[in-house]
């Protein structure tokens, strides 16, 4: 099996949400990376259903959690409950137990949420009273945020913006788009798309995230993409901006982007189309600058081997 199987997602992606060719792209290359993807934007521009096509096409099991105010924890992680009947506790496993999770606006539920999804996102599991329960694989967060200053959000903290591989913008697209978005709503009423008949099964997916982790990489490379984020660090003005692991996150990423275009090895541009959704989550800056400023000038500052 070879990238070539991702075609079929890739075009129902498009086919589903108008205008995110892009995103869609974005998707596929964190699944094949084995990250999670943060989907930014106003309501209404089709993060949720960008979101729920990959993970509705993909095998294996798929939970969404719509993040309110009132969420809980145990109501994601799951719970130990009593059974008087054993005399004993049984562990009832919440909606993270999954191969795809939709975390939809996650940025409307509390801090106290939010950081409980850390050890999933990052180790794979979750603890329970002490007791570490293995979540199934793969394992994928796609998780939908509104815009920060929309009214009741709670931004996002640093350590859990860091867990996320890549992260996205969907804007508004232009009035063409929009046209055509409405005509395609028109002619199809409210059916369903047809779905593309994909076979991709769970041990697909572990295979091709397997065949992306071994493309190779050059020295020239890795000395690539560390001064590319030494570049972003002082242009940031602190060294603290960009982590060892967005580093790391960068060489996933430019993996899974080298193989999705069938690539023998990870080139600069590769690098480079990555650069951007690894880096504009994760960038702290002391300087009153639009990260995707910064992560221009970084790309254009930096000597391409």
């Amino acid at each position: 099996m070879n990238s070539s199987a991702l075609d079929p997602l890739l075009r129902h992606l498009v086919d589903t949400v108008i205008g995110a060719e892009k995103p869609a792209g974005l998707l596929l290359t964190a699944l094949l990376a084995n990250g999670h993807v943060l989907i930014e934007g106003a309501p209404g521009i089709g993060k949720t259903t960008l979101a729920h096509t990959l993970a509705s096409s993909m095998g294996g099991t798929f939970k969404r959690v719509q993040f309110t105010p009132d969420l809980l924890p145990a109501d994601l992680l799951g719970y130990n409950l009593f059974r008087s009947d054993r005399g004993a506790f049984e562990f009832v496993p919440g909606p993270v137990f999954a191969n795809c999770l939709l975390a939809d606006e996650i940025n409307r539920t509390s801090p106290r949420v939010q950081s409980a999804l850390l050890e999933s996102m990052n180790e794979g599991q979750v603890t329970i009273d002490g007791v570490t329960h293995i979540l199934p694989q793969p394992f994928i967060v796609i998780a939908t945020q509104n815009d920060t200053h929309a009214t009741g959000t709670f931004p996002l903290p640093e350590p859990q913006l860091d867990r996320f591989l890549l992260s996205m913008e969907m804007s508004l697209p232009d009035a063409a788009t929009q046209t055509e978005i409405i005509l395609a709503h028109a002619s199809r009423g409210s059916a369903p798309k047809s779905f593309p008949g994909l076979d991709l099964s769970r041990e697909d997916i572990l295979s091709l995230q397997k065949q992306a982790a071994e493309v190779p990489v050059s020295q020239a490379i890795a000395r690539y993409i560390t001064a590319l984020c030494e570049c972003l660090r002082k242009l940031a003005g602190s060294d603290q901006s960009v982590s060892i692991r967005a580093s790391l996150a960068l060489l996933k990423a430019a993996r899974a982007n080298a193989f999705l275009e069938s690539a023998p090895a990870v080139y600069p541009d590769h690098v480079q189309a990555v650069f951007a959704a690894v880096m504009r989550h994760r960038i702290l800056s002391d300087q009153d600058l639009d990260p995707m400023e910064l992560i221009a000038m970084a790309v254009s500052k930096t000597e391409v081997p």
